[in-house]
Order: structure tokens, then C-alpha cells, then sequence
């Protein structure tokens, strides 16, 4: 029986290693797998060795203030991969944690793959020469990275987006309007504004209030939360203001049903970004962290945009308030241009179908699971 281990260590990982881990069992139903990941590849393949809770640490000073944590649970991964003597390990994303694991991995004769690629065209684009070296087979999901990675001589697989599968699917089997208004109480005469503030603490407690104060006075709009698997509503409850409390609703693990049905949205910088242009909402995209954090990342991010909508598009197409500019008076005007009546909103639509197209027709998942599976 052939073996695979897998580490995901984020919402975004979760998903896509789940649909990864599907389509590898349809091609190898005999194939065991082992896994770091969330609910959602819990559901494709039992209980993860560690879940997403424990693992998900973001910016500088909070990686800083965790650093026995992850390094613990390096001691412990790499353990668990000799006791378990897999074929091949299969990292997706997550880079400070994977790509050490990676180099470990290679001096000890294991098989290193990863599907998706770590941001290194954003920043730290010397780790390229540590992928270039230790992993056999990389799978990438944006268009413009294969020939990032050729100019350094790596050969790559482009294998197509998996948000256009995910999605895809979610349609297929997505709740009907009806069904979502009811379930949720939402009113079915009044539009929504949908706020995604991130899957991580941290975020949440960064950009909820933010967001919330930015749409307070809109009340012809349903305020609807899009709650993140891996947190309890009560995280988001915790943000929402007396003032408030009857107009925002926290919708869990629904994002996709609450994307379909949106006007609008309010979206950390993030994978939410590429999903919600994809399900074709007018967003814009946010971001604020802590001042150490974002003057450090000032001076080593080396692409122009942060939202990967923009970035795909190589153009401004939905707006970003970042940091000192993240205000809710500049957040509210930006919104209302983008809503259905507003002068922005056609070209946004516009650059929506570009972005669709560029990403190509889908089946990531699928083709990554054969470029793996072919050599295991």
C-alpha cells in the first residue's frame, strides 16, 4: 500500500487539501494518507495527526510570541513523518513551517511535493533556490507563476485554480435562496452586505470592528458575518456592538451560500478575495496589522497590490485599504462606488469576467492529484 503524507496548516490549505485528498482516493483508493488540516479534510479522511486550530500564527511579533509552539510542533511533525515512513510528502502552502520541514525531508530520502506555491514572487524570493533544491514536483495555481519560477530554472505544473472547482461544487449542491434566507432569517427584501474578516483570531479581532463600524449606518443592507469553520460564533459575537445586534447575523461555514447571495462585501486581504470576485460580489479588500508588522512587511513585499484578484488582473481592479488608509469613512465610500447603483460597479464586473478567464477551466484538483500520484 503506498503511502502520502500531507500539511496543510490554514483555512485556505484546509479546502484545498481536501479536494486534493478526494480526487488522489477516486484515482487510488488503496492510497493511505496521514495529515496535517481542518474539518474539511477530516471529512475526506478521518482525524489529522494536528488540526488547523493549533497551527494557523500570523505576522512577525505573533510568530515571535509562539515560537516554542511551532517549533514543538516541528520536533513533533518530523517524528511523526519517520514513524510513519511515507512514499512522499505533500506540502501545501504554509512556507515557514513546510519549507523547513521540506529540507529535513530531502536530507532524509523522502519524496518532497508541494501544491500551491508559498508568495516568494511577494516576498523572501531567495527561498526559491530552497524549493529549487528540495522539492521534486511543485503544482501551481496562478497563471503567472509558472514563468516566475522559470526564470530561476525550475520547471513547474500549472494545474489551474482549485477555487474554481471549489465553487463549481458548491453550486451544484449550494442551498436555495429560499432555503439560505429562512435558515439564517435573513429578509428577502432587503439586499446583503457580506463581511469576511478572516479565519484567524487575530484577524477577526483586527478587522471586525473596523468593518462593522464602517457599515453601521447602512440600514437598508442585512449585515451578514461569514464565520469561519475553525471559530465559534461567539468569537464574532464578542465584536458586534449593542447598536448592532439586530441588524448583523454571523453566518458559519456558509461562505459560499452567503457569497452567492451578497451585493456586497467587505474582505480581509486573503484567498476570501479570489472567492468573492469569482462569485462575482463587488468587495473591498481590507487589511491592518500590527505597526511592527506592517513596517517590516513594507520593506520586503515586492509586488505592488496584496489582493490576488489585482494581482492576476496586474491592475487595481477592486480597491485596497491598507493600514493607515483602512478608516471607515474611506472603507464606506469606496463600498457605496462599487455597490449595483454605484459608478464603479460595471468596470469591476468587467474586470470579474477578465479574471475568470484567466484563470482557465478548472480541474486543479484532479490534475494535481495524477502529476502526483503518477510517481508514487
Amino acid at each position: 500500500m503506498k503511502k502520502v503524507y500531507i500539511i496543510a496548516g490554514e483555512a485556505s490549505g484546509d479546502l484545498h487539501g481536501s479536494n486534493l485528498m478526494r480526487e488522489m482516493l477516486t484515482i487510488s483508493p488503496e492510497l493511505a494518507i496521514r495529515f496535517w488540516g481542518g474539518d474539511l479534510m477530516e471529512s475526506v479522511a478521518g482525524k489529522p495527526v494536528k488540526h488547523i486550530k493549533e497551527l494557523a500564527f500570523m505576522g512577525f511579533i505573533e510568530v515571535v510570541m509562539n515560537l516554542k509552539t511551532i517549533l514543538g510542533n516541528i520536533r513533533f511533525c518530523k517524528e511523526d513523518i519517520l514513524n510513519y515512513k511515507p512514499d512522499a510528502l505533500i506540502l501545501i502552502d504554509y512556507p515557514g513551517f513546510n519549507l523547513r520541514i521540506a529540507e529535513w525531508a530531502k536530507k532524509n530520502g523522502i519524496k518532497v511535493y508541494y501544491y500551491i506555491s508559498p508568495q516568494i514572487w511577494a516576498w523572501k524570493q531567495n527561498r526559491v533556490h530552497t524549493i529549487k533544491k528540495v522539492v521534486e514536483k511543485m503544482a501551481v495555481i496562478l497563471p503567472f507563476e509558472k514563468s516566475f519560477y522559470e526564470k530561476f530554472g525550475m520547471q513547474v505544473e500549472y494545474v489551474g485554480h482549485p477555487l474554481l472547482d471549489a465553487i463549481q461544487q458548491d453550486t451544484v449542491s449550494s442551498k436555495p435562496k429560499n432555503d439560505f434566507f429562512s435558515e439564517n432569517s435573513i429578509p428577502q427584501n432587503k439586499p446583503i452586505l457580506a463581511l469576511l474578516p478572516g479565519s484567524r483570531k487575530q484577524e477577526i479581532s483586527k478587522m471586525l470592528p473596523i468593518m462593522l463600524s464602517s457599515v453601521s449606518e447602512m440600514k437598508n443592507f442585512v449585515i451578514c458575518i461569514a464565520g469561519a469553520p475553525n471559530q465559534s460564533e461567539e468569537v464574532y459575537y464578542n465584536y458586534i456592538p449593542s447598536s448592532l445586534s439586530d441588524s448583523v447575523k454571523v453566518i458559519s461555514n456558509q461562505t459560499y451560500n452567503l457569497l452567492k447571495y451578497a451585493d456586497g462585501a467587505l474582505v480581509t486581504s486573503g484567498t476570501a478575495t479570489l472567492e468573492t470576485a469569482l462569485y462575482k460580489v463587488p468587495q473591498v479588500v481590507l487589511y491592518k496589522g500590527s505597526t511592527i508588522s506592517y513596517l517590516i512587511a513594507k520593506q520586503l513585499i515586492k509586488v505592488k497590490y496584496i489582493s490576488l484578484v489585482n494581482l492576476i488582473l496586474d491592475k487595481e481592479s477592486v480597491k485596497e485599504l491598507i493600514q493607515h488608509e483602512c478608516k471607515p469613512a474611506l472603507i464606506k465610500k469606496e463600498l457605496k462606488a462599487i455597490l449595483p447603483s454605484g459608478e464603479k460597479h460595471e468596470q469591476l464586473v468587467n474586470d470579474y469576467n477578465e479574471l475568470h478567464a484567466s484563470l482557465g477551466k478548472g480541474g486543479a484538483s484532479a490534475n494535481a492529484a495524477h502529476y502526483f500520484l503518477k510517481e508514487v
